[in-house]
């Protein structure tokens, strides 16, 4: 990023998550991330999954939880500052006042925390909102000057959330996940579709592995604004490594100006 800010090396760490043992997620986790740092192409950014520190432990939450985060922004900054990466560090359970969020923390090259969201919509069907609070606003970030929005998993469900950062001036969206089978039409259709609608780039990692009854099918994807992928990853740990160049989002909407056609006062009955 330091040469051409516009062009982006990104690397998803593609993981199984151990529920309930947040010292061997780390551990395991930590050891992808060194060999994501240490490629030939090394990553200006790279992103993890989501709740990778507890997985969908959520019967233990409240003693899994990272009080504060602060473990895990002290070990993630440290981490960013070492290598002069970014870091979109998926999300974690974090415990706040008694509470329980689902948080994704944002480093930036320098290891200073840029960002932080907690997810807006919990997921019924594994039963987040009996033990997780909701995040209460959406999150804008910037990537050396380039405005990029937060989204958690179940959240691509809900387009009114990505239009919204988009209006506001994200090119591009990060999405960490677990994305269970048997929905990986799903899962594709709606990334591309969020890339499409606002011509931005999408950038989700999934996990791998099992929780429970659950199985994560991995298919980390890296979309361009066309709604074309330029990476995927399959249903095995890996690191789905890919280049974006974001002047790409500009030529997208001047050559198609759908933000310019927009008619919001006739979008409510």
């Amino acid at each position: 990023m330091v040469e051409n800010t516009s062009c982006w090396e990104i690397a998803l760490i593609q993981c199984e998550i151990v529920p309930g043992d947040p010292k061997l997620n780390r551990e395991r986790l930590e050891i992808k991330m060194e060999q994501a740092v240490a490629a030939k192409d090394k990553p200006d950014l790279m992103m993890l999954p989501e709740m990778w520190n507890t997985g969908y432990a959520l019967s233990q939450i409240q003693q899994l939880a990272d009080p504060e985060g602060s473990e895990t922004r002290g070990w993630m900054s440290d981490f960013a500052r070492r290598y002069g990466v970014y870091i979109i560090a998926g999300s974690i359970a974090e415990k706040r006042e008694g509470r329980v969020y689902n948080t994704m923390l944002i480093f930036d090259r320098d290891g200073r925390e840029i960002g932080a969201y907690s997810k807006i919509h919990l997921f019924r069907l594994m039963e987040e909102e009996k033990h997780l609070a909701p995040g209460e606003a959406p999150v804008l970030f910037e990537l050396d000057g380039i405005k990029s929005g937060a989204s958690i998993c179940y959240d691509i469900r809900f387009p009114e959330l990505a239009r919204t950062l988009s209006l506001n001036g994200a090119r591009a969206l990060f999405v960490p996940a677990q994305w269970p089978h048997p929905r990986l039409h799903h899962w594709r259709t709606l990334l591309m579709a969020r890339a499409i609608e606002n011509q931005m780039y999408v950038i989700a990692c999934n996990s791998t592995g099992k929780s429970g009854d659950d199985s994560f099918f991995g298919h980390s994807l890296i979309i361009d604004p066309w709604g074309e992928i330029v990476a995927e990853g399959g249903e095995d740990e890996e690191i789905v490594n890919g280049k974006i160049d974001l002047s790409l989002v500009d030529q997208v909407r001047e050559r198609i100006p759908v933000f310019a056609d927009r008619r919001p006062h006739l979008y409510e009955l």
